[in-house]
């Protein structure tokens, strides 16, 4: 137990899920420090991508609260494309933003949590991170490199009291294809209308991954869809494959027409 309320950092919490949770945190009265690359109330300026930036925000974190109990590696982008539509240039951004920021926000912050000998690292992947669509190699890669980051911090650090946390939520609603760059049109046709069917909200996620974290949940499938889907592909991995190899057809139809 601690004397003080929970204190947490949040990546990419001007809106979206990074907003959710911390307003899902800040309800049960933890400190939070939302964090994002573009500039908002009460909202402190990190760039992922910048190491300096890393380096400003452990800084804050230790001359105002004199340590961390919760990482929150949230921020990231949707993006990818088939394999003969997307360039480099893309895959390049996809792995600086989903993956190396999140390595660098562990790195940061590991030897404080490593002082403490307490602390929790939450990445946020993606059910693409375990389940894989045709039309989404870099994206999907990304997501299941931070489940493999996730799993071997949580290796790596449970001798010094952290643990390591890592989310795989399906489609929810959200405005994470505000931001998609790519060349791939047709598979972002298809993402936005994922995005904007979806029964799901951030906030359902959000209450989602803190009672998982609370049950001390490592690898955290927050929503019925991801569950259903990952179910599938442990049970009956020809039937997942048909599915995938379906919805692989119906991508290239779309983009004849």
């Amino acid at each position: 137990m601690t004397d003080h309320p929970t204190r947490v950092l949040i990546t990419g919490a001007a809106s979206g899920l990074g907003a959710a949770l911390a307003s899902a945190w800040e309800a049960r009265g933890a400190q939070v420090l939302r964090t994002d690359r573009t500039d908002a109330d009460g909202v402190l300026r990190l760039d992922i991508t910048s190491d300096a930036d890393w380096a400003a925000a452990r800084e804050h974190v230790e001359r105002t609260w004199g340590g961390l109990d919760v990482l929150v590696n949230n921020a990231g982008i949707a993006g990818g494309g088939r394999l003969d539509v997307s360039g480099i240039d893309e895959w390049q951004r996809l792995v600086d933003i989903n993956l190396l920021g999140a390595v660098r926000g562990t790195a940061t912050f590991t030897p404080l949590f490593k002082t403490q000998h307490s602390g929790r690292i939450v990445n946020v992947a993606s059910l693409a991170g375990l389940v894989h669509p045709a039309g989404m190699a870099g994206y999907n890669a990304t997501k299941a490199a931070v489940v493999a980051l996730t799993e071997t911090t949580g290796h790596e650090l449970a001798a010094h009291g952290v643990s390591a946390h890592v989310v795989c939520p399906s489609y929810f609603r959200t405005n994470l294809m505000a931001g998609v760059e790519g060349r791939d049109a047709a598979l972002q046709q298809v993402m936005s209308k994922l995005v904007e069917d979806s029964p799901v909200s951030a906030d359902d996620i959000a209450a989602a991954v803190l009672d998982a974290i609370d049950a001390g949940t490592e690898l955290i499938i927050p929503d019925e869809a991801a569950r259903g889907a990952y179910g599938l592909k442990q049970a009956d991995r020809a039937s997942y494959d048909a599915v995938m190899r379906a919805q692989a057809r119906k991508l290239e139809a779309i983009a004849d027409e």
